[in-house]
């Protein structure tokens, strides 16, 4: 047979596309994966008759999603969901809880009374937003690049007008537009809860606004995120792909110019013709190709988004005061923002995002009963690598949850699961424990990124959030239409 033979490493949504992708286009693929399940961290948590999103719990970008399938011809294998409303934000200290709608009239009576003319305002703010989305939507995320000279000459067709706003901050760009401090916190929780804060994040990304309230908003998935590996995973068989799980890569081979082997913890050998990892592309590369440029204090040197501290638990009761999707936020968010990248103790009065899946999936907790995720973005383990705190954290959260949400969490507790930035770190082998790997400051997008084709090895490529075009799960679905592109043009199938 000429199908060339590809060896993925890793079960991440990034890998799982990449092996659709290729197995569909004729190409003989195996994957090697640690865990015992397939998903990386879109993954599930099964305890106590409850049922948990291990990590992502929504999405944007629906449609890369229907892309994927489409382009390998089957329908779509699971139920989309369309969040309406996208998620209630709760301020400490006021008593509203703002509900955060795509329809811009039913969101401008969220904030009457604090923002005049609010729906103007965000017209307007939107519109610039939406220009950026689309004016780079080709030129930077949806294309592979060979050099950085390539990237610049690519951003540099990207229309001068938003050249201010590579110097400006998210949160500049909101004060140009709104008055309200309530509206400006919201409309950054974004870049927050992408592990990066308003402050320090380039003002490009307010086209993320876009995408939540305009262009296509936010998805989940009917009966949980994991049907989307449950769902890909039969295609995959349908092609023969095998995934090896319990199969950990600890040592690799090569020469000059090619990878030649993985070897995993039982000195198994695997060949291939070509490898594809998704696991982290900066720490791969260091750690198994000694690469100079990607040694750890290299690595440190590097901006990283901020790491999950993530609780899940099962609680005896139906609570009233609380929606699907949630985010519960200090009254100090500047200082908050300011001090959780640096701080090496737990934060003081958390800012937490909670996901009751039950409330629009019953079947994932038992009869009166609801299940409850709480993620809360703490520094990484560069910064605060100890978690003998971690209990002590999750009793503050608990606690704080209960009183505004009005119901006592902590004594209706059925089962309860908490991971800190070093579980995290140990199960997917996430660097230092980064919840969404490398973040996206203007030094680390597109040609700036380590790129998705390795520097020296001609059959050794990456797909997954550290590489391009960057993290989240829409993203790395497009990461595995760049990673099949480069794939069909240096080594096609003969």
């Amino acid at each position: 047979m000429g199908n060339k033979k590809v060896i993925l490493v890793g079960a991440g949504l990034g890998s799982l596309a990449s092996a659709l992708r290729l197995s569909y286009a004729g190409y003989q693929v195996e994957i090697l994966e640690k865990q015992t399940t397939a998903g990386g961290r879109l993954n599930i948590l099964q305890k106590d008759g409850f049922t948990f999103d291990v990590g992502p719990s929504f999405f944007s970008m629906s449609y890369e999603f229907v892309e994927l399938f489409e382009s390998i011809g089957e329908p779509i294998p699971f139920e989309l969901n369309e969040l309406n409303p996208l998620y209630t934000v709760n301020i400490a200290g006021s008593d509203r809880v703002f509900q955060i709608y795509k329809d811009l009239d039913k969101l401008a009576n969220e904030f009457k009374g604090l923002e005049n003319d609010f729906e103007t305002k965000v017209r307007a703010y939107l519109k610039g937003a939406k220009e950026i989305f689309h004016d780079t939507e080709y030129k930077v995320v949806k294309k592979n690049f060979d050099s950085i000279v390539g990237f610049i000459a690519s951003m540099a067709t990207v229309p001068m007008k938003h050249l201010p706003k590579l110097f400006r901050t998210f949160w500049q760009e909101l004060e140009r537009h709104f008055d309200s401090e309530e509206v400006k916190i919201i409309f950054s929780l974004v870049a927050f809860f992408l592990g990066a804060t308003p402050f320090n994040t380039p003002s490009v990304y307010n086209l993320l606004n876009y995408t939540e309230l305009e262009h296509d908003g936010y998805w989940n998935v009917k009966g949980g995120m994991y049907k989307i590996v449950e769902g890909i995973l039969p295609l995959l068989e349908k092609k023969g792909v095998k995934i090896h799980y319990n199969t950990e890569v600890k040592s690799v081979n090569y020469n000059k110019t090619k990878m030649e082997s993985v070897v995993d913890q039982n000195g198994k050998s695997w060949t291939a013709d070509l490898f594809i990892i998704n696991a982290d592309a900066a720490w791969f590369r260091g750690h198994f190709l000694n690469r100079k440029k990607f040694t750890e204090e290299k690595l440190d040197a590097l901006e990283w988004t901020l790491a999950p501290f993530t609780i899940y638990l099962g609680v005896k009761g139906t609570i009233p005061g609380i929606h699907h999707h949630n985010y519960f936020l200090g009254d100090n968010f500047r200082d908050y923002a300011d001090t959780i990248f640096r701080s090496s103790v737990a934060p003081k009065k958390p800012y937490y995002y909670v996901n009751v899946a039950s409330k629009s999936n019953p079947n994932c907790a038992p009869e009166n009963c609801e299940n409850l995720f709480i993620l809360c973005p703490v520094p990484d383990m560069r910064v605060k690598p100890n978690w003998d705190d971690a209990e002590e954290l999750a009793n503050e959260i608990i606690d704080d949850l209960s009183k505004r949400v009005g119901f006592d969490i902590q004594n209706n507790i059925l089962t309860k699961t908490v991971y800190t930035p070093i579980e995290w770190k140990n199960m997917f082998n996430l660097y230092k424990g980064s919840g969404l790997g490398l973040a996206h400051g203007l030094n680390q997008i597109g040609a700036f990124r380590p790129s998705n084709k390795d520097e020296e090895l001609s059959n050794l490529y990456y797909v997954g959030a550290s590489t391009t075009p960057g993290t989240g799960l829409p993203i790395v679905v497009i990461g595995s239409k760049l990673i099949q592109e480069r794939i069909l043009k240096d080594h096609p199938n003969t």
